[in-house]
């Protein structure tokens, strides 16, 4: 994978040119941000656990028929997906009040909601990722309204799916944000859950304790953000914290 092309480079992860047409190679970097890049710092191991975390649960999806643009890991860091054209919004599901949810609204963070919420934010840094309406989307074309319907049949489909699975080992989800692409195939095209799944864009909270184990250790300068998805991925099956000192980074086992 020596000189592979740089296709694109966001805030948490690069994508390169894949080893077959229609495929990118996404490479999980260190870099925490929050704020919109407004607070930035590199967290040695934080995309290790993502990729690990990420790639686990889209095995996951995948294996009830959800359709998701993961092919396989290829390395601690990265994974190997298909190429998708993304569609420019960031879909927010949310199950507890928190966040800007809480702050919008006046409502106390940890009030369940009547039901789950999905909204949508245009994917725009300069403009902040503004809030938008489903008469927005539609109007200036960023996806037609059969394609918001799967998008939002898919969103709770994956809600549904992931309260589950958080559930099982002690965590309630609170809420996360997804983002969708459009798959070609020949002449066909459909809708794919893309990105990421990972603490970077969950909140995740233990049930017992409500300790935060997601980004949020970040954004609200509490420490211990590695050691939180250290324990989400721990909780998955999926990491063996190593006791050894001097030792950067997690350690990781294979899916079993």
């Amino acid at each position: 994978m020596n000189r592979r092309r740089r296709v694109y480079e966001g805030k948490a992860k690069i994508l390169y040119e894949g080893p077959e047409p229609g495929t990118l190679v996404q490479h999980f970097k260190d870099d925490a941000t929050a704020f919109n890049n407004k607070k930035h710092d590199r967290i040695e191991g934080k995309g290790v656990l993502n990729n690990r975390i990420s790639e686990y649960i889209f095995e996951r999806l995948n294996e009830i028929g959800v359709p998701t643009h993961f092919m396989k890991r290829l390395n601690m860091r990265e994974q190997l997906i298909r190429e998708v054209e993304i569609i420019p919004l960031e879909v927010v599901i949310r199950n507890v009040a928190a966040g800007s949810l809480s702050k919008r609204l006046g409502l106390e963070e940890g009030t369940t909601l009547p039901r789950s919420i999905v909204e949508f934010y245009y994917k725009a840094d300069e403009l902040d990722d503004p809030m938008v309406s489903e008469e927005h989307i539609t109007a200036f074309g960023w996806a037609s309204p059969p394609e918001l319907d799967d998008i939002m049949s898919l969103a709770l489909r994956i809600n549904d799916f992931l309260t589950g699975l958080f559930l099982g080992v002690g965590i309630r989800l609170v809420d996360f944000k997804i983002e969708f692409g459009r798959l070609w195939e020949g002449d066909q095209m459909r809708i794919v859950l893309a990105d990421e799944i990972s603490p970077d864009c969950c909140r995740l909270w233990d049930i017992d304790t409500q300790d935060k184990l997601d980004k949020d250790r970040f954004r609200r300068d509490m420490g211990g953000l590695v050691e939180a998805y250290q324990e989400v991925a721990r909780r998955l099956g999926l990491h063996t914290e190593n006791p050894t000192p001097g030792r950067s980074g997690p350690v990781l086992v294979q899916s079993k």
